[in-house]
């Protein structure tokens, strides 16, 4: 075996490695003094500094040919060229989302702009504007700091961007574009309801249209697509579970079912003995309701597509009316402002579900099955769950502090 060339490779006095380089590409200097490697870890050994070197040798030639072809194209022309080959795959609401943000803001903000010609400081600004003057919700200038990212990362992927504008621009922690300071009197937090909150709203939902749906977020802690695409034969009450593998959507103004979002969201839910009774009930009264109903029910239902692109009845899904008649997400409308006006509590489908997991969480539930459960991507996303802290849990709290 031949020897290795060492060139620029020296050990350091705590016995570490270390290299440096300098060479000339298309005219330019380059030089390099590194103690780790592309990946950050230290070079502990000789062998380990010269594969190092050699890498960091091959990769700033690469860096700096594709610096020197480098052709400059708009936003606009990005963006076009994305729509047209990069996001093939993506949901459905995530192209609605990208589309509105482009038409409503971005185009008219940066389309002309040369994409290689905006700042960090640009794009900070611009965040900074639409959260404290124009005052969007954090949520949704979130959404503005993707789409600079998508942008900028479309570009470097078409070498429209050299390496380091796009680091700085996106990568490096300490230079990239990032969100506005969050505001001290901004809600951004999990909101939960307390014991008695959910007796006035298990009184509120008795009878009515929507229990199915209230009981399913209230016990289940489903998202309000889950909730209003469950079928009925992702019931199984004999093992006391449900199946989540579909939501319900509007496209292009039709009812459809389709993938969830993430593959995590794709799941098995365990269900109480209070939800399987009532499920059973409520199975029991539609099957009566598809023999007393049957005319009214062909007349009333509606054929809706299946995530398989297949058709089925509105009388499938667990959220139907006895008459045939789909509910839908818009169905909780009227409730939520009838519960704010009336009962005086700021409620949303969506509040359930953060009851659920901070219920659960108070329960001392291990994290990776309340993941499970949630369907969360994340598990950092579940952690929050275990930070929010209900009225009792802060009774329980006292109560262990007087122990000491």
């Amino acid at each position: 075996m031949g020897k290795q060339k060492d060139t620029g490779v020296y050990q350091l006095e705590n016995g570490n490695w270390a290299y440096r380089f300098k060479l000339i590409v298309n005219g330019k200097e380059i030089n390099r003094r590194r103690t780790k490697d592309e990946f950050g870890n230290k070079l502990k050994t000789k062998r380990e500094a010269i594969k190092a070197r050699d890498n960091a040798i091959l990769q700033a030639r690469l860096d700096e040919e594709r610096k020197h072809k480098i052709v400059r194209k708009t936003v606009r022309e990005v963006y076009n060229e994305y729509c047209q080959k990069g996001r093939s795959g993506k949901a459905y609401m995530t192209i609605k989302k990208q589309d509105s943000l482009w038409r409503n803001h971005f185009d008219k903000d940066f389309g002309d702009r040369f994409v290689d010609e905006i700042s960090v400081a640009e794009a900070n600004d611009y965040l900074a504007d639409l959260y404290y003057e124009k005052e969007y919700a954090f949520k949704y200038v979130e959404s503005f700091l993707k789409m600079f990212y998508l942008i900028f990362g479309q570009a470097y992927s078409r070498n429209y961007l050299d390496v380091d504008s796009y680091n700085k621009l996106c990568k490096n922690k300490d230079t990239k574009i990032h969100m506005p300071k969050l505001r001290i009197n901004d809600d951004t937090d999990i909101v939960a309801f307390n014991k008695e909150q959910l007796e006035i709203l298990d009184q509120y939902f008795e009878g009515t249209n929507a229990e199915t749906a209230y009981l399913l977020g209230r016990y289940c802690g489903l998202r309000i697509n889950e909730c209003f695409g469950l079928k009925w034969d992702h019931v199984d009450l004999e093992k006391g579970t449900i199946l989540i593998d579909r939501q319900m959507q509007y496209q292009d103004h039709l009812i459809k079912l389709v993938t969830p979002k993430t593959r995590n969201a794709v799941r098995t839910i365990y269900l109480c003995d209070t939800l399987i009774a009532f499920m059973r009930r409520k199975m029991q009264q539609a099957r009566e309701a598809s023999v007393a109903n049957k005319e009214l029910q062909e007349q009333k239902r509606r054929i809706i597509e299946d995530i398989d692109g297949s058709k089925i009845y509105s009388t499938d899904l667990v959220n139907c009316l006895p008459d045939g008649t789909i509910q839908t997400v818009n169905s909780f409308k009227y409730p939520t402002r009838e519960i704010k006006s009336k009962l005086g509590m700021d409620f949303k489908y969506h509040y359930l579900r953060h009851t659920y997991g901070t219920m659960m969480a108070e329960l001392n539930t291990p994290q990776h099955l309340l993941m499970a459960q949630m369907g969360h991507a994340n598990i950092h996303v579940t952690q929050l769950y275990y930070l929010a802290i209900l009225d009792s849990g802060i009774e329980n709290l006292k109560e262990k502090i007087n122990l000491l």
